[in-house]
């Protein structure tokens, strides 16, 4: 508990920077100058993070991981091909989003390209065609402008259904509006699917695609050379959660096919781009806040500049103090709390200050590049500036504290 002249000492302290309100405004200053920089530049690395990851995820497949059987086998360095291919199925899709939970969508996925045709047009046309579950249509391209997407019951039985993309329906049918394509026939490698949807145009919708039933898909590709396996697809939630889910995957498919499942199933991610992704931000950041954080070092030292100029001005005080019973704590408490209040109330404005310049700064960007870019704010972001500051008002103000805790009472009270 602060005694009573601790709490005296408190109280001198906060008296002086009353006293002297200009000094204690310049030794602010600098403390205000480097947090709100540093306030500043972390809001911007945080809003920068947050819109290159957002980039990242929604124009690459960072977040993907896809469990793909081997077609191949290798002995004594050479590859043939496997008779004993391994065959996902839904259950195995079921299963593995029992494991992933909400960490990530599952889904199925089978790829091919196929001829299409109608039969008012028998003109071929190349088209990719996606066989997946009804969960991916979250993850489409472009939303669904006209009819719907199939559903579960839709890919339990197979329905020779099919959703196209624009640029497919403009190729198929090239004269006719995209809603009036909803219940014709088109046919990919000569079997017929009825369109049950047309994707909206624009978006990443750029590539005549047809979307299918996992099983329908595959009666609706030509045979592949080596096979057309089924993939079963992870789409993660966030870039951190990768690893994790691939820990889960890989016990589950040690569990499911025993201690060689590495010899009949592979897990692909892109493991070594989300580093690099997340390597690229760190440094980015650390690199910002070492700049900023030379700010906080000259407001640092301005306020023990301020401080050694007060313990000469008040020589003669602290020995009046010491004579009268104050101990070299009670010396140590005033002066570093007059360095803290110093920190602390400039850490405040500072903060105040950096949020204004990291909205207006993000508001220029927004004009100028047309790119959504917004100042991010976090907890971390607050605690750092605040616990920079107070560590600067600490280092700093320690010196002067132990230089005028460490006057001798009678020499002190004798000084001119």
């Amino acid at each position: 508990m602060i005694d009573r002249i601790a709490a005296s000492s408190l109280r001198v302290g906060f008296e002086t920077l009353r006293a002297n309100p200009l000094r204690t405004l310049l030794s602010t200053l600098g403390i205000i100058m480097g947090v709100a920089a540093l306030v500043s530049v972390l809001s911007l690395g945080d809003g920068m993070e947050r819109y290159a990851r957002d980039q990242i995820e929604r124009t690459t497949d960072i977040l993907s991981i896809s469990v793909t059987p081997s077609l191949f086998r290798t002995v004594d360095g050479q590859r043939f091909p496997r008779t004993d291919v391994v065959d996902l199925t839904r259950e195995d899709a079921d299963a593995i989003a029992g494991v992933v939970r909400d960490d990530g969508m599952v889904t199925m996925l089978v790829t091919g390209q196929a001829l299409v045709t109608t039969r008012a047009d028998t003109t071929p046309r190349v088209a990719q065609v996606v066989g997946t579950l009804a969960s991916v249509v979250s993850e489409l391209p472009a939303p669904v402008a006209t009819g719907r997407f199939f559903t579960d019951d839709d890919v339990r039985r197979d329905a020779p259904v099919v959703v196209l993309s624009s640029p497919l329906a403009a190729q198929v049918a090239p004269k006719r509006a995209a809603a009036a394509l909803v219940g014709d026939t088109v046919l990919f490698q000569g079997a017929p699917r009825e369109v049950i949807g047309v994707l909206a145009a624009g978006g990443e919708s750029r590539e005549a695609t047809a979307f299918m039933p996992v099983g329908s898909a595959r009666t609706a590709l030509p045979p592949a050379l080596v096979g057309r396996p089924t993939m079963i697809v992870i789409k993660a939630r966030v870039v951190e959660s990768v690893p994790a889910i691939v820990a889960r995957v890989e016990g589950w498919l040690a569990s499911r096919y025993g201690a060689a499942w590495k010899d009949r199933v592979s897990i692909a991610t892109n493991q070594a781009r989300v580093a690099q992704a997340q390597e690229g931000m760190l440094v980015f950041k650390l690199f910002m806040g070492a700049l900023t954080g030379i700010s906080l070092l000259v407001g640092g030292i301005g306020i023990m500049n301020v401080l050694l100029a007060s313990v000469i001005e008040r020589t003669r005080e602290i020995g009046i103090r010491k004579a009268a019973g104050a101990q070299h704590r009670h010396i140590l408490l005033q002066f570093l709390s007059e360095s803290v209040t110093i920190s602390g109330v400039g850490s405040l404005i500072g903060m105040a200050l950096g949020a204004g310049g990291a909205f207006a700064v993000t508001a220029v960007m927004r004009r100028v590049a047309t790119a959504p870019i917004y100042a991010g704010f976090s907890l971390g972001t607050f605690l750092v500036a605040v616990i920079a500051s107070v560590l600067v008002g600490l280092t700093f103000g320690l010196y002067p504290a132990l230089r005028a805790a460490r006057l001798s009472p009678i020499d002190a009270i004798h000084h001119e």
